[in-house]
């Protein structure tokens, strides 16, 4: 077998290999000989057929299977033997002629194939112990715990009906049926709807519209779709409601002492307070992992620079693209409605492809020297969450990631990222700072 080297240019890599007819033939022989004992053709005791009449039954096939199994192993060993790692995967090119082909799998000509790959970049890690990060804090205050538990309450505030006209806070019982242009649009039915006047829940102007209603009162609700709204087919539109209000009921008072407690199935307040606090505090803690990790990886990707693999980078942009386009045309906006221009974004997007795809290659050559890896269990848990999210789907869902091993890729993948990243907080040198919920809260402007 003769491997030669045909282009080595930056991170480009072209081997050219040619295995000559003769150790093909000599493979192919070989697997003949042995599907001669297995083989049952009528006319033949098993074990008797002339290996001139198994080569021309299955001589083809037995060296179409070579043909691929060479080309994986020896792709293998040219990447072992160069002690080089593929960005991707690598391709492979060979004669597209049907007569040169038929020759190659008759036996009569040296298998010649090409393979082309980019290689993954050596670089030096950085050293951890110097990366310094701000770890934003947030105390959990009296006031929110209070403030939650207020909600709560509110949401589980007990109404009395009245008679007379409904007031502002009074919640009111209601059948209505949404109209564009008269006809009726998808989601604008429901019967013994309960709204609480002032909330805000419905569509801007509907609810000061029934203030002032009473019990069997029947009336025309005109309200515009906001610009803005989630549904494209509904926004900016004027739509009218038939509305007929079956009844007022007003406000109890708002209680806030162990029964409310014992309503959500508590024992008390304080354990109330307890819960709320420690929901509070985990959404602060979520939050603040956020930042710090941004903070690491903002961090990492000044510290590395070199050269990245272009069909890397070309993927990357290509899966952000296709999904900020598609986000773009289900919201039917433009690049313009979000004051950009399709230009810009693709110059923005490009350097994303390619912060993504450095910190990628960093991180996972971190997790490798650490020898970092996910265990059976983590990715179980992974699966069993991504399966909860359908219902009444979970075989298929299973099923799914059973047999596509790309998916369970897509599991492994982020439980990785997250444990190299706890790798390198260990010897970081990560100091707190506490800062306002505000502060905390306030989105990055670059995603991750």
């Amino acid at each position: 077998m003769q491997v030669t080297e045909t282009l080595n240019e930056g991170l480009k890599r072209e081997i050219q290999v040619s295995i000559p007819k003769e150790d093909m033939m000599k493979q192919r022989n070989e697997r003949l000989a042995d599907l001669k004992d297995k083989v049952k053709i009528n006319g033949f005791r098993p074990g008797k057929v002339p290996i001139a009449h198994v080569a021309k039954l299955y001589g083809k096939s037995v060296m179409g299977e070579l043909v691929n199994e060479s080309i994986e192993a020896q792709t293998k060993e040219v990447l072992i033997e160069r002690k080089e790692k593929a960005a991707q995967q690598p391709k492979i090119a060979m004669t597209e002629d049907e007569a040169e082909a038929e020759e190659i799998l008759a036996g009569n000509k040296d298998f010649d194939f090409t393979i082309s790959y980019e290689i993954i970049p050596p670089f030096e890690v950085a050293d951890f112990s110097k990366i310094k990060i701000e770890r934003p804090v947030v105390e959990v205050s009296d006031e929110e715990v209070s403030e939650q538990i207020e909600r709560i309450a509110e949401n589980n505030r007990s109404y009395e009906t009245k008679k007379g006209k409904a007031a502002d806070k009074d919640r009111v019982t209601i059948d209505y049926l949404g109209k564009i242009g008269g006809e009726p649009f998808a989601g604008g039915e429901d019967k013994g709807a309960n709204l609480v006047l002032g909330s805000g829940t419905f569509i801007p102007g509907f609810e000061e519209q029934l203030v002032g209603t009473k019990a069997g009162d029947e009336l025309e609700v005109k309200v515009k779709f906001p610009e803005e709204y989630g549904a494209q087919e509904l926004a900016g539109n004027d739509a009218v409601f038939e509305v007929r209000v079956h009844e007022v009921a007003k406000p109890g008072k708002l209680e806030i002492n162990d029964e409310l407690a014992k309503t959500l199935g508590l024992d008390d307040l304080d354990k109330l307070k307890e819960i709320v606090s420690g929901q509070v505090s985990s959404q602060y803690e979520a939050q603040t992992r956020q930042k710090v990790k941004r903070q690491l990886l903002d961090t990492l990707d000044e510290k590395h620079k070199f050269d990245l693999p272009e069909g890397m980078v070309e993927q990357e942009f290509n899966n952000i693209w296709n999904q900020i386009t598609n986000d773009l045309e289900q919201a039917g906006k433009s690049f313009e409605d979000e004051d950009t221009t399709e230009e810009k974004a693709r110059k923005d997007y490009q350097k994303l492809a390619e912060r993504r795809v450095r910190l990628g290659l960093v991180l996972a050559e971190i997790g490798e020297k650490a020898k970092i890896e996910v265990t059976e269990q983590e990715l179980q848990q992974a699966l069993y969450q991504q399966v909860q999210q359908y219902p009444g789907q979970e075989k298929q869902v299973y099923e799914f990631f059973q047999s596509n091993p790309d998916a369970v890729g897509g599991l492994r993948a982020p439980i990785f990222e997250e444990k190299v990243v706890d790798h390198i907080l260990e010897t970081a040198a990560v100091k707190d700072k506490t800062v306002t919920k505000e502060e905390l809260m306030k989105e990055d402007e670059l995603p991750v």
